[in-house]
Formats: structure tokens, C-alpha cells, sequence
């Protein structure tokens, strides 16, 4: 069991961040479609890891497959307003319901498949991880998340500012080839109001859809014996 978790979490904290900026750096453009592929396969590994021998394998993956459904369809609603999208907190309550793994998965694979529409680019392995270690890290904090109003709030505003920071890491890899602390700055401080912007959409949809969407998971999980 513990070697199961550390193997979670050298692929979801080392391998997958150092994949992303080595192939920044070694390919540039060129290479994004390839990391964003191995950043899925990789991705797999952990939620896969917390199967076990039971009938209930095939219902988790129909069950992600519907929630990262519903997480791409939100971001195709909501396309007419700039950077205010339900995703983070779809990937958000994955993770609080069906743990760390399911998040992670949930958040890369909204990622690349709403950027089918959306635009494939050498931003799409970034954002693969921002909304993977959000809802990895959700699913580590769930049961706070579940109990308390306040610090679902918090994790909305970290969240926002978090998968800002990280893009803002992409721009700086993309602009220079290597991290140069000024532009990094520069990006951030720039990026400011559309922070903001991430920040209010995940609390307005955080607190929108858990109580709209918490009785109807619970029921599932009762019923399936998830």
C-alpha cells in the first residue's frame, strides 16, 4: 500500500512537472502533443493503482468518463465569457467524492479533450496538470472540503491562483526557453485581473454545484457500493 502511494505521488509531483518543462525546453512548440499524451498515460497510473479485484472497476471508469464530460461540456457552455468556467470546480467536487486519482484524471483529460475545440498548443500539457494537482490535491483535502463552507471557499481562491501562477510558468518557458524570474514577474502581475476572474468563477460554481450535485453522488455511490 505505501509503496503504491509513494509511486502516486513521484509520477503526480516529479515525473509528470519534469516531463512537461523538459519538453518545453528540449522541443518547444514541437513537442506538445507527445507530452500530452504521456502526461495522460501517466496520469493513468495512479487512478489505476487504487483498482483493486472488484466489480466496481468498470462503474469508476464510466463514472469519470460522465464527470469529465460534464467538466468539458461546462467549459463549452461558458465559452463566451473569458476564463469564467465551471471545469476547476467540476474537477474540484470529482476529487472530493471519488478521491485524489479520479481528480487528477478528471482535470488532464478535460484539458485535452475541451481543447479539441478549444485549441491544441503547447499550453494544453500545463494546463493538464494545473487541473490535475488541483483535483489531486482536493481529493488529499476532501474531507475538510465536505465539512466546511469556508475552506472549500479557500480552496477556490488557491485554486484560481494556483493554475494562474502555473500558466504564467508556461508563458515565461514559451517566451524564453528557460525560467527567467522577470518575465515570470511581469506575467503575474499582468495576469492579476484574470486571477481574479479565475478566482470568483471557481466560488460562484463551487458553490453552486455541490449542493446541486452532492445528493445525486452520494446517491450513485450508495447504489454502486463505490
Amino acid at each position: 500500500m505505501m509503496t503504491k502511494r509513494i509511486i502516486k505521488y513521484i509520477l503526480i509531483f516529479a515525473l509528470i512537472p519534469l516531463l512537461i518543462v523538459g519538453g518545453v525546453i528540449a522541443f518547444g512548440n514541437r513537442s506538445y502533443t507527445f507530452v500530452s499524451m504521456l502526461i495522460a498515460l501517466l496520469g493513468c497510473v495512479p487512478f489505476f493503482l487504487t483498482f483493486e479485484k472488484s466489480p466496481h472497476n468498470t462503474r469508476k471508469i464510466v463514472i469519470l468518463a460522465v464527470m469529465t464530460a460534464l467538466s468539458v461540456a461546462g467549459r463549452f457552455v461558458f465559452a463566451p465569457l473569458p476564463f469564467f468556467k465551471p471545469v476547476t470546480a467540476m474537477v474540484i467536487i470529482s476529487a472530493m467524492y471519488f478521491g485524489s486519482e479520479f481528480g487528477f484524471m478528471v482535470g488532464s483529460l478535460s484539458a485535452v479533450i475541451s481543447n479539441f475545440y478549444f485549441g491544441q498548443g503547447p499550453w494544453t500539457p500545463f494546463q493538464m496538470f494545473c487541473w490535475g494537482i488541483i483535483g489531486f490535491i482536493a481529493g488529499l483535502l476532501s474531507n475538510q472540503l465536505l465539512r466546511s463552507k469556508i475552506i472549500l471557499v479557500l480552496y477556490g481562491i488557491f485554486s484560481g491562483i494556483i493554475y494562474s501562477l502555473i500558466m504564467d510558468i508556461w508563458t515565461t518557458l514559451w517566451a524564453d526557453g528557460v525560467f527567467n524570474i522577470s518575465r515570470f514577474t511581469a506575467s503575474v502581475l499582468s495576469s492579476l485581473p484574470i486571477i481574479g476572474i479565475y478566482v470568483v468563477s471557481n466560488i460562484v460554481f463551487l458553490l453552486l454545484l455541490v449542493p446541486l450535485l452532492s445528493k445525486k453522488i452520494l446517491r450513485i455511490k450508495t447504489k454502486y457500493g463505490i
